[in-house]
């Protein structure tokens, strides 16, 4: 068992137990007793996974942050850990399916952060790049609240080209882009398949990728400071763009 199979935080690894996915779990000396662990001891129970007491220095190794508490966990036959390009084209996407791309976030809590309001949101995908962006690491994991356990994921080597395969299913992809002079409150999210697409945290998407995008749109900003991070302005954009034009 590999250590990138760690998952440390309590939220984490109750989303990861509710996953089906746990080996092992391994928790500091006394922490079972405390009551900010209840919910992980009530998901354990019900995943039927014992505990087992290990040293902080052993946990400290595996996951950081850990909180007292670490899930190990197995591949799951049933889901393919990632997808690549060529699945695009041939996914059991829905009629009404979001994906978010995310367009070379390299920052582990910001690209879990993303994860999780795509999750959240009721994303069916998440795509993100093979280069330059970050991996599905136990730091991932944790700042995705677990979410990266659940949603389906696609590494693909080239954004402009996985865009051109959503497109070739039905989708429309909506760039965030902060030049846009559209903003979200302008007009409605485009019916049917949508893919939002965020850029990375300093350059945001490269033009390749803006070209590809059927409709660009910006977060409307009052205030003095110029920008948001990525994954704040992917939440921004999905419940205040995407979300609202499908109320059904």
């Amino acid at each position: 068992m590999s250590d990138r199979t760690a998952v440390g935080g309590r939220r984490a690894v109750v989303e990861a137990l509710s996953s089906g996915r746990v080996t092992d779990l391994l928790v500091a000396p006394g922490v079972r007793e405390t009551q900010g662990l209840r919910a992980v001891v009530d998901a354990a129970a019900a995943a039927g996974i014992d505990m087992t007491e290990t040293d902080r220095a052993e946990l400290d190794r595996l996951a950081p942050d850990h909180q007292g508490v670490v899930a190990r966990l197995r591949d799951d036959p049933e889901r393919p850990a990632e997808l690549g390009e060529r699945e695009l084209g041939s996914y059991p996407f829905d009629d009404d399916a979001l994906v978010v791309v995310l367009d070379g976030i390299t920052d582990p809590q910001n690209f879990g952060a993303a994860a999780r309001s795509a999750e959240a949101a009721g994303g069916s995908m998440l795509v993100t790049r093979v280069r330059r962006a970050a991996d599905v690491s136990p730091v991932a994991i944790r700042a995705s609240a677990g979410a990266l356990l659940h949603l389906p994921h696609a590494r693909v080597a080239n954004i402009p080209r996985a865009l051109d395969r959503l497109q070739g299913v039905g989708f429309t992809v909506v760039g965030l882009d902060g030049d846009a002079s559209t903003t979200i409150f302008d007009d409605p999210c485009p019916d049917g398949r949508v893919a939002l697409v965020v850029g990375s945290e300093g350059e945001g998407m490269s033009r390749l990728v803006r070209e590809r995008c059927d409709v660009l749109v910006s977060l409307p900003m009052r205030g003095r400071v110029a920008s948001l991070n990525a994954s704040a302005s992917l939440a921004a954009a999905l419940y205040g763009y995407v979300l609202p034009s499908r109320r059904t």
